[in-house]
């Protein structure tokens, strides 16, 4: 099945209307493929309120580059992360907002997923998404 990964979608969370969209970005020095990422951007109210969760590739942590399921990112210790299931968005929506609306406009998205890991294995789940 083939998603439009920038589609944007609604999400009620405690009453409260966001939207997200996801997107696959390619990093490159104009001559050599660098990296690549996932980037979940997240819109509370107005369209100002904007949050970017980024997930860039790193030795340790992967992202979908072509050879995986669209928009699965994979951290540490096996936990595997699906960016499309609006369950998955919940939870890194709450994650994020612990003190209120984040104030930078972009964040990294991997020790959200650490701690969203490490409350799901406390509760006897095994995977995330």
């Amino acid at each position: 099945m083939s998603r439009n990964d920038r589609k944007i979608r609604r999400l009620v969370v405690d009453g409260k209307d966001f939207l997200w969209s996801l997107r696959h970005a390619n990093r490159s020095d104009g001559n050599n493929f660098l990296d690549c990422g996932e980037i979940l951007t997240i819109y509370r109210g107005e369209p100002s309120e904007r949050l970017l969760i980024v997930f860039q590739q790193r030795p340790d942590r992967l992202v979908a580059d072509g050879h995986g399921p669209s928009a699965t990112v994979y951290a540490q210790g096996g936990v595997v992360v699906n960016l499309h299931k609006p369950g998955t968005v919940r939870a890194l929506i709450d994650e994020a907002m612990q003190d209120g609306w984040p104030t930078t406009r972009q964040i990294d998205g991997w020790p959200l997923v650490d701690a969203i890991a490490a409350r799901v294995a406390g509760e006897g789940g095994a995977q995330l998404a």
